[in-house]
């Protein structure tokens, strides 16, 4: 939109964008407030999804260690095989988790929480493993 769109409003460039920043800062602001603004159940639910999360991550490695990295010499024949695997292990672990009730869909969300949690882990063990090698080369 220009001002040849509105004749009535004559705002320079640099008043336009002055709006537009002010106009982000109030999103974020408004954004920022909103999460403040969480009730107590909404973190109680949040802290549920989380411990949920968490679960379904730890039964997927104990899956996985028992399914894969059990395997002669610790991996599978093929990638493929080992994607395999990995899959079967996400809807053990899900299907674990949900014995309750029944349980014939996987939420995105599961998945995504999953992936999530098994990228973190990951961070984690590289976090270590420099630790490890930094403090190893300080020895040698």
């Amino acid at each position: 939109m220009t001002n040849e769109d509105m004749p009535w409003v004559n705002l320079t460039q640099e008043e336009v964008e002055e709006l537009r920043n002010k106009k982000h800062e109030l999103t974020e602001y408004g954004k920022q407030r909103l999460k403040e603004m969480m009730t107590h159940e909404e973190m109680l639910e949040e802290a549920e999804r989380r411990e949920r999360s968490n679960s379904v991550l730890t039964r997927y490695n104990n899956y996985y260690n028992i399914e894969c990295a059990a395997l002669a010499h610790g991996t599978p024949i093929t990638p493929e095989f080992q994607q395999a695997m990995a899959l079967e292990c996400m809807i053990a672990s899900l299907r674990c988790e949900n014995l309750n009730r029944e349980y014939n869909e996987i939420a995105i969300s599961d998945i995504e929480d999953l992936i999530e949690g098994l990228y973190n882990q990951g961070r984690e063990s590289l976090k270590k493993w420099e630790e490890f090698k930094d403090s190893a080369d300080g020895v040698a």
